[in-house]
């Protein structure tokens, strides 16, 4: 099989190992995917990210949607996602997203945002709207929502968890130690809340989070936050690799590549900690092959 290396640049001044080779995507595929996402003036976080796995991803027919715009309002070192003044939120996107789910005849989606602090619930009403507008169109899809942390207040928390994604997912993305380093505009404990108070305010919802790997953190730190994830309510858990956008200021540097070996000493640890699903691996993303963890929690529950 034919492979490509990614771009060197993402890995900062350190070179990108071997097991970052990925296969060639198909094109026309990826193309025939960005046309039907400008048809109708949608993002995904895939593209604004920089995702690793998006020509593998693309090529199946899978994309993370990304709503609210492609501007965020907090500036994560870690992010490749501008940062700045949104634009008005489109009103018409619930139905937009709908539509193309349809379309492209999807059984599973996932769907995030960017933070949007400016708006006075942070977004939460456009998910919930977003939600029930593809369960229209689409009665048999299962759904995951990303979220940014809403501040942790629970009556915006409660608009996303009253109308019961399948998966709500909230990345804590980091090690306490290292959180306002990585997210000056976020706290460690502030997303332990929202994965909390996810669980408590509807059991009937899997929740997620996903933190990187590579950026200082020592093996205790992170046995300990998949601890505190677990604690939280956790159930589905993905840990990847953490790669530099760029090499601008704004941008944390690579500290080290973790091994593939060392990423599955991580799932096994997780597995036998009580989570129903982990993911771990050096090109693992939040919402990589997201449907996977629903389907192993579904399974867990009718097995128990």
């Amino acid at each position: 099989m034919t492979h490509t290396t990614l771009d060197p640049t993402p890995s900062g001044s350190l070179r990108l190992p071997s097991w970052f080779r990925q296969p060639i995507p198909d094109m026309e595929k990826i193309s025939a995917m960005k046309d039907s996402f400008r048809s109708k003036g949608l993002h995904t976080v895939c593209e604004s990210s920089h995702c690793p796995n998006m020509g593998q991803c693309w090529g199946r027919g899978v994309a993370t949607f990304m709503i609210l715009g492609d501007v965020c309002t907090r500036a994560c070192r870690f992010c490749a996602i501008a940062a700045g003044n949104p634009l008005k939120v489109d009103l018409d996107e619930p139905e937009h997203l709908a539509q193309t789910i349809q379309r492209m005849k999807l059984r599973y989606v996932v769907i995030t945002s960017v933070a949007r602090d400016d708006l006075g619930d942070e977004g939460a009403g456009h998910f919930a709207k977003t939600i029930i507008a593809v369960r229209k169109e689409n009665p048999a899809i299962k759904i995951e929502v990303l979220i940014p942390d809403f501040s942790a207040e629970e009556g915006r928390l409660k608009k996303v968890t009253d109308v019961a994604p399948e998966v709500m997912s909230h990345n804590i993305e980091t090690v306490r130690r290292l959180s306002d380093q990585v997210r000056p505009q976020a706290e460690y404990e502030r997303s332990l809340l929202v994965l909390k108070t996810i669980k408590r305010l509807n059991p009937s919802i899997f929740v997620k989070s996903s933190f990187m790997v590579g950026l200082g953190e020592s093996r205790e730190e992170i046995l300990s936050t998949m601890t505190d994830l677990l604690e939280a309510g956790c159930q589905i858990l993905t840990i990847g690799q953490y790669l530099a956008p760029s090499q601008m200021k704004r941008h944390l540097k690579v500290e080290r590549f973790v091994s593939p070996e060392e990423f599955e000493n991580y799932r096994q640890l997780g597995r036998k900690m009580g989570f129903r699903h982990v993911m771990s691996g050096p090109l693992v993303r939040s919402s990589y092959i997201a449907e996977e963890g629903y389907q192993e929690c579904v399974k867990d529950l009718v097995s128990t």
